[in-house]
């Protein structure tokens, strides 16, 4: 017999269901961003919310959230796919054509924004080493929220999106000695502490050193032991392994956990297995994201800002200000362009989940009061929620600024590998080698894909762009840039054909669509799911005899070239003819 169930433990996970069933698509259908909508949704169930009002009326309970301790590292889950997922964007070689601006840009206003706040919270009676902590604390932006909402809006691979990112990954690598510079002042010593940041330095490249040397020996060669299973399941079960497991490395050795899914991930971007990986974590990034969100919203203390709401008020604003001021400037200094310097320091403004986790500690250990450490939290959780609203303001801003600025500074970034692609190959087999070559003599960008790990295997070594995934999955052939792509030439026998040109047509009415054919019966059905020209492999069979019997036999080669083609017009329009007459 079953054990009894106690439908109280399951309260809180019912309530993010409902909250990620209800409210997302709710944003949607009002075009307005599910940020928002989460983040609300948080304020309002959360413990400062209706939570606070449970004790006095108990019915409340069972539809609010009290404690988000235990939420709380799944939903760090969130922050942790996101980074996984940017790193499979990004690629090696265009994270390393960051690294002026990593290096540069961000870590310019990580120092400048802690050095600037610093100062003005002790000039304004705050003890030094508060204020400093304090200013470190809300440098940070949030990474999850910022690129979250520039993706919404398609701005993550404009030259802002690139500036931003590479500032939020400074941000990520500042973490670490941000909270050792906590636990120095916490320990009052003066000793050792250029010792100890290089120590902390020192740790976080030997670790993001160990995943970089086992992820290439390993990564490449598990995912193709798993592909050739030809199991869905376990190439799922094995992409979690790896974005957490690589997570899980990192936090134990002190670091964001978002970093090590950020390095896996870019780990990844190189090999075959990418664009399966995509679809397979999206929508557990989707969830968790919006987890992450909710919790989020409920650190917002309703309370303290109706104690304070002059001092809240002037706090946020005041942060927001300083943040952009500094993000702006030294943007302006590194020659971006005015728009760019603008969207940067916008999006930028407001403060991250990591001033939480510093607020805390140095609250624990004593360095801020606690009753600072309310009042700093309080004003992040507003500049959080600001975040869509600060993206909205730098899209009406930048379009304006653009037209009047002259041509200077960065250029944009180049379109995505997706957007250059002119042809889609589905099927990478014999016949899709074949093809393959033809559109490489005549210089068309294309993309192939098949369910064949070995097949993909051998033709990456070759340098073909094939990738290993699923192209009767919708999300997969978007991957794939069929989006972009001017034709999809489909030569996979597998039974997933038909739908494959089903979809293909659904979602491009005016695509090419080129498909390889049983027969004429099959290449009836396909014209009749959206095909442009089938080629059905019995009668291109016989042509193909026909055109060298022909020339065995002395008939002029131009001759028969000329009478196959003209048989095989003819065969086409019978089969289009007879698709019509069924239809």
């Amino acid at each position: 017999m079953a054990a009894p169930v106690e439908p109280g433990q399951y309260k809180d996970v019912l309530l993010v269901l409902a909250a990620a069933g209800i409210v997302a698509p709710l944003m949607h259908r009002l075009k307005i961003s599910p940020v928002l909508g989460y983040l609300a949704t948080g304020i309002a169930f959360g413990p400062y919310g209706l939570g606070r009002l449970a004790e006095s009326l108990p019915f409340l309970s069972a539809i609010t959230i009290r404690n988000t301790d235990d939420l709380a590292p799944i939903a760090e889950l969130g922050v942790v796919f996101l980074l996984f997922l940017i790193g499979l964007e990004l690629s090696p070689e265009r994270a390393w054509a960051l690294r002026r601006f990593v290096f540069g840009l961000g870590l310019a206003q990580v120092v400048v924004t802690t050095a600037a706040i610093g100062f003005g919270l002790t000039w304004i009676g705050l003890p030094g080493p508060a204020a400093f902590v304090i200013g470190a604390a809300v440098a940070l932006s949030s990474t999850a929220m910022v690129v979250e909402v520039m993706a919404e809006r398609k701005r993550l691979n404009s030259a802002a999106g690139r500036a931003t990112f590479a500032v939020l990954l400074m941000q990520d690598l500042a973490v670490v000695p941000i909270l050792f510079m906590v636990s120095i002042l916490a320990a009052n010593t003066s000793g050792s502490v250029v010792q100890g940041l290089f120590s902390a330095l020192a740790q976080t490249l030997f670790v993001l050193g160990l995943i970089v040397v086992v992820g290439r020996l390993a990564l490449r060669p598990l995912f193709r032991f798993v592909a050739s299973t030809d199991t869905s399941e376990m190439f799922m079960a094995t992409a979690l392994l790896v974005v957490v497991g690589t997570s899980v490395v990192t936090a134990t050795a002190g670091l964001s956990m978002a970093l090590g899914a950020f390095a896996a991930g870019l780990l990844l971007a190189e090999t075959e297995y990418r664009r399966a990986i995509q679809i397979t974590i999206e929508p557990f990034k989707g969830l968790l994201l919006g987890l992450f969100f909710l919790t989020v919203g409920m650190t917002v203390d309703l309370a303290t800002i109706a104690r304070r709401p002059g001092d809240i008020v002037l706090g946020v604003v005041g942060l927001l200000t300083v943040k952009f001021l500094v993000t702006f400037a030294i943007a302006r200094l590194m020659r971006l362009s005015m728009p760019v310097a603008v969207e940067s320091g916008l999006v930028l403004a407001a403060g991250g989940e990591f001033a939480f986790v510093v607020i805390g500690m140095a609250t624990t250990l004593k360095v801020v009061a606690p009753q600072t450490g309310d009042f700093t939290l309080a004003v992040v959780s507003l500049t959080m929620v600001a975040i869509p609203g600060l993206a909205w303001l730098a899209a009406q801003a930048a379009p304006k600024l653009a037209r009047r600025a002259a041509p200077e500074g960065e250029a944009a970034e180049p379109p995505p590998d997706d957007a250059r692609v002119s042809a889609v190959v589905v099927g990478y087999g014999r016949v899709g080698q074949l093809i393959g070559r033809m559109l490489d003599d005549h210089k068309i960008a294309y993309i192939a894909s098949d369910r064949d790990a070995n097949t993909v295997a051998v033709a990456r070594k070759a340098g073909r762009p094939v990738y290993f995934g699923d192209a009767s999955r919708p999300d997969f052939l978007d991957r794939l840039g069929l989006r972009h792509a001017r034709a999809l030439i489909v030569t996979t026998q597998s039974r997933q054909m038909d739908e494959i040109v089903a979809q293909a047509r659904a979602v491009r009415p005016d695509l090419t669509i080129v498909a390889r054919a049983r027969d004429g019966r099959h290449a009836t059905e396909l014209y009749r799911l959206g095909a442009t020209i089938c080629v059905p492999e019995t009668i291109e069979a016989s042509l193909q005899l026909s055109e060298a019997a022909l020339v065995g036999l002395g008939v002029p080669m131009g001759l028969a070239i000329a009478a196959i083609h003209e048989r095989r017009d003819e065969f086409r329009k019978e089969l289009q003819a007879r698709y019509r007459s069924e239809a």
